[in-house]
């Protein structure tokens, strides 16, 4: 099914590698890999997992997101990672996102999944993640420090190769977590995410994690593995 929806796409293809049950893709200068659980996996989750990132556009969105989706392909998930390359011109901060949402999309029409997907992003990844799921449906949304709000990324404290990653402001989020919804960080920022619009709704669970070590590693691994598990997923 995989492979025959790739056949249909009209994009572009740089090249495809198939290794340890990941299949690699590469469309122009954005890239994704879809991982299967292997066979030793513990069982199959019919609910994906999308990890979300654009590290030509800020580097910070794919740390460990890799190790993520290698450790929960192992526990049985099927995870797609999708590294969102930026348009060559940006005018306006609405237009970026609007391609992002666009590109993510496609790729998660190409890959034929059949359920609504898990979405995971990490800083200001978050924006595509919130800009995708306001308008298509998710059977999750979990983002990992993002930030307090889309003001604070139009500020000059949110730049990239010192460029500015939001060349206008960009309107506020305002969509209801009416599906299960999480935020996580580490200890030392959940005073920074007071502010953050999801983190003050009652609906939303809060995972810390010790440091930004334990983001990266077990800890944050096992606290959304344990939010996974308590939303029946």
């Amino acid at each position: 099914m995989f492979f025959a929806n790739l056949a249909k796409s009209t994009r572009p293809f740089v090249f495809c590698l198939s290794y340890l049950g990941a299949t690699t893709m590469r469309h122009s200068s954005t890239a994704y890999v879809l991982r299967s659980p292997p066979p030793s996996a513990p069982r199959e989750v019919p609910t994906p997992l999308v990890f979300v990132s654009a590290s030509k556009w800020d580097p910070r969105t794919r740390q460990g997101m890799r190790t993520l989706a290698s450790m929960f392909a192992e526990r049985g998930f099927t995870c797609l990672e999708v590294d969102l390359a930026p348009p060559e011109s940006i005018s306006t901060s609405e237009s970026l996102m609007q391609h992002f949402e666009d590109e993510l999309s496609s790729h998660i029409r190409l890959t034929a999944i059949p359920f609504a997907p898990i979405i995971l992003a990490r800083g200001t990844g978050a924006l595509i993640a919130q800009t995708y799921i306001s308008s298509h449906p998710a059977s999750g949304l979990l983002l990992i420090s993002p930030p307090k709000s889309n003001a604070s990324v139009s500020s000059s404290s949110f730049t990239s190769s010192d460029r500015q990653l939001l060349p206008t402001p960009l309107r506020e989020f305002c969509f209801e977590p009416k599906f299960p919804c999480a935020v996580m960080c580490a200890q030392d920022e959940a005073a920074t995410m007071q502010d953050n619009r999801l983190w003050k709704d009652a609906c939303v669970d809060k995972l810390i994690v010790l440091d930004q070590k334990g983001v990266d590693g077990q800890e944050g691994f096992s606290k959304i593995e344990q939010w996974l598990d308590d939303i029946g997923v």
